[in-house]
């Protein structure tokens, strides 16, 4: 009780004079009489707030005063004032958060808690003298839309999954135009070209550098750190990007922002004399070389420094030779280190051991390491301080930590942050020439929003952010070149049937995964954790993020199909399940009936079960006695006959050749075509039509429709879809199907002329 009236004695001190100097400043400005009369101020405040800078100053007095330069005197004065009285109010509202919060509250002097801004570069600056604070920081502001580069080494599945949560935590705090230059291998260059084409973030460029092509430059040092040669990538930075390039942010793929990267851009803007490159000391004791018995590590300035973050003046950089530079020193010490152990690192820290004047070293929290065993916990007293997060151990998120449950928490935060509310723009800023953006937005314009079937309409048109090859994915071309993939697609809701399906398919297979961002995450976890799909290598995820009302059936099979490496593509649906060996047996029949040199769509009849536990036949005979005896049925024979009753399967029961059929109306069978054909119609959304259209189309393209003889699949039972639902339910979605379907005839009769006709011929006589 009584530490909270001493904290409101305090708050009432610092109030009192806020409201008594301003009306007593103004009183003296417009007061144009000044009569011979001392005024004298004194120091206002407790003994603790005296103490500080918040008192008024020492005492100021005017005696006989003549009237010529009184006026100016004054306004002199009022100036002092008024400037001390923004101090008090900065004081006082950091007295009112405290109070709110319960705090005992302590005033302290606002030079004493900036972070130590100038360094030399010879002398290392404490870790403790290097924390963050609550003032208002003394760096020169951004200006608006200026733009933002930052550079980035990535390669491989798993980095390229990494660096989207540290552009999420980047875009969650930015208020400026950002400039990405990303250098990759062929894998990540894939995934990400995609994802930020999809993405479609305003006021965001994206540049791609080809990191294979950099490696002569750095594979004759030899490297044990995990990342491998591209660990040592960042060393070649000057003669890889642009030569126009002045000044860029490097970041490591496992750093995560608390703050607005604007922030520390301007921060490029303090260094002084030959200070090049801006660091944060390494929180580790590695270059102290005392971690085991017999530990050297590289040379380096006391603790070294890390390089997951660094500033480069670029331009300078090339004016100081710096590949020379660089390339020298590492020569010379491999002569005894023999390898880098933490790869650039370690040769920064050479580098800048022989040229301490090069160094400009940032505040801690710019780089909070969470390694084992860092003084990391020094960098930071409040969540405010946190900076920047590195995850710089390979144990990553089990590094061991006092506080490592919040900074896990903040990684997850944005890790599972949905990617599409990042598309905002920045008010006041060039979006750039995004001619796909204006396009998008030029098709939206000339929708009909009072069109019943707008939603239909509209989410044709919407562009789904794609994350190709969520997982590791190897696939070597067979020499015979009759390979052939499975394609399907699936939601969260049928997981459970990837684990069956890669049980029965040895080949390679092409998914595409409609998900949250944070669904995605859960599906990383169920698949590493998996035997059968973490053993995998050759299946392909693809992760299309949600968006909108509809869930989008036929964009999926086509983002799945356009990732098929193999000459021919099974086009099939997650509830399926193949029959064992249908694999090598549709491999034989590509080969036997000449695909490559003829138009073929070859069938895989399909048949289902209404049982959950169910033993999947081993063979035709054995799934033909399964059907007399009612365990089996052809795939919706009661409640869609047409969909797949022209596959004829009376003369399948005794066909032991492929044979012929002729396409029907609303036929819709699951085929084994090449690579190439028509992609899927993304106008059909949610239940219905969406592969009668595709199959419709085959047709008109003149492939010829053959039965497999000796091949089968079997749907399982699930719940039913809520596209389905909604299509039972509502007549205007019926309505609206309708429309696209009629829309869809008369764009093939376009399309393919005299010979479409008979699609609408065939509709009419249904």
């Amino acid at each position: 009780m009584l530490g909270i009236c001493r904290r409101r004695a305090r708050f009432i001190l610092i109030s009192v004079p806020l409201l008594f100097i301003p009306a007593l400043t103004w009183f003296f400005l417009f007061n144009g009489n000044f009569e011979d009369r001392t005024v004298t101020w004194s120091q206002y405040g407790d003994s603790q707030i005296s103490r500080q800078h918040t008192s008024l100053g020492p005492s100021r007095s005017w005696t006989g005063v003549d009237e010529h330069h009184s006026h100016e005197a004054m306004e002199l004065w009022a100036r002092e004032v008024e400037e001390e009285n923004m101090q008090l109010r900065r004081q006082l509202s950091e007295v009112q958060y405290e109070l709110r919060a319960g705090r005992s509250v302590t005033i302290s002097n606002a030079s004493s808690l900036l972070p130590v801004e100038d360094s030399a570069g010879a002398e290392m600056v404490p870790l403790s003298k290097t924390r963050n604070s609550t003032e208002c920081s003394r760096y020169p502001a951004v200006q608006k839309c200026e733009l933002i580069h930052i550079a980035i080494v990535c390669a491989g599945h798993n980095a390229s999954r990494d660096v989207v949560t540290l552009v999420k935590s980047i875009l969650f705090h930015r208020r400026n135009p950002l400039h990405f230059h990303f250098i990759t291998d062929d894998v990540a260059y894939r995934v990400l070209q995609t994802l930020f084409k999809t993405w479609m973030v305003p006021s965001l460029q994206i540049d791609f550098y080809n990191a294979d092509a950099l490696k002569s430059e750095v594979s004759w040092i030899p490297n044990k750190h995990y990342s491998g040669i591209y660990g040592l990538m960042k060393l070649v930075l000057t003669q890889t990007l642009p030569a126009s390039l002045e000044k860029i942010i490097v970041l490591d793929t496992d750093i995560t922002f608390a703050t607005d990267i604007a922030e520390l851009w301007v921060i490029l803007r303090k260094f002084k004399g030959e200070q090049i490159i801006g660091l944060v000391e390494n929180q580790s004791d590695w270059y102290l070389g005392n971690l085991w018995k017999n530990h050297k590590p590289w040379p380096a300035l006391g603790r070294g420094f890390n390089t997951g973050v660094i500033l480069l003046l670029l331009k300078r950089l090339r004016q100081m030779k710096w590949d020379q530079m660089w390339r020298l020193t590492a020569e010379r010490e491999l002569m005894s280190m023999l390898s880098t152990s933490l790869a650039d690192q370690d040769i920064f820290n050479a580098v800048l051991k022989q040229n301490p004047f090069l160094v400009y070293q940032l505040p801690c929290f710019w780089n909070v390491q969470l390694s084992d065993h860092t003084r990391s916990e020094q960098c930071y007293k409040e969540v405010s301080d946190l900076k920047v997060i590195h995850w710089n151990s390979p144990k990553k998120l089990r590094v061991k930590n006092k506080h490592v449950e919040f900074f896990r928490n903040l990684y997850l935060t944005f890790l599972e942050y949905d990617g599409n509310l990042l598309r905002r723009e920045l008010f006041g800023c060039a979006n750039g020439n995004d001619l796909d953006s204006e396009a998008l937005q030029r098709q939206l314009s000339e929708l009909d929003e009072d069109d019943q079937c707008y939603d239909f309409r509209r989410e044709r048109l919407t562009i789904h952010r794609t994350h190709l090859y969520f997982l590791h994915y190897e696939y070597t071309p067979l020499p015979d070149g009759n390979d052939v993939t499975l394609v399907a697609q699936l939601s969260m809701d049928r997981l459970q049937m990837l684990e069956t399906i890669c049980h029965h398919w040895e080949g390679p297979i092409s998914l595409a995964l409609y998900m949250s961002d944070g669904e995605a995450q859960h599906f990383l976890r169920y698949a590493q954790a998996s035997e059968i799909l973490s053993s995998r290598r050759n299946v392909g995820y693809h992760v299309v993020y949600k968006e909108g009302q509809f869930y989008p059936v036929n964009l999926l099979r086509n983002v799945a199909l356009q990732q098929v490496t193999t000459p021919y593509a099974f086009l099939s649906d997650i509830d399926f399940i193949p029959m064992h060996g249908l694999y090598d047996y549709i491999r034989k029949s590509i080969d036997q009936l000449d695909m490559a040199n003829s138009n073929k769509a070859l069938i895989v009849p399909a048949f289902e079960t209404l049982r959950y536990r169910f033993s999947f036949p081993k063979s035709k005979a054995e799934l033909l006695s399964m059907l007399d005896l009612g365990t089996l049925y052809t795939f919706r024979y009661h409640v869609w006959t047409k969909g797949h009753g022209p596959t004829n399967y009376a003369r399948w029961r005794t066909a032991t050749t492929p044979y012929h059929v002729e396409w029907e109306a609303d036929f819709e069978p699951y085929v084994v075509v090449r690579s190439d054909c028509p992609q899927y119609d993304r106008r059909f959304v949610g239940f219905g039509w969406n592969k009668v259209a595709h199959v419709m189309e085959l047709d008109a393209q003149e492939y010829e429709f053959v039965v497999l003889p000796n091949a089968f699949m079997i749907h399982m039972p699930h719940a039913p879809s809520f596209d389905i639902a909604k299509f039972r339910s509502s007549q205007q979605y019926r309505a609206c199907l309708k429309t696209l379907k009629e829309e869809f005839q008369q764009d093939m009769s376009r399309k393919y002329g005299y010979a479409a006709l008979k699609y609408l011929t065939a509709e009419k006589n249904i």
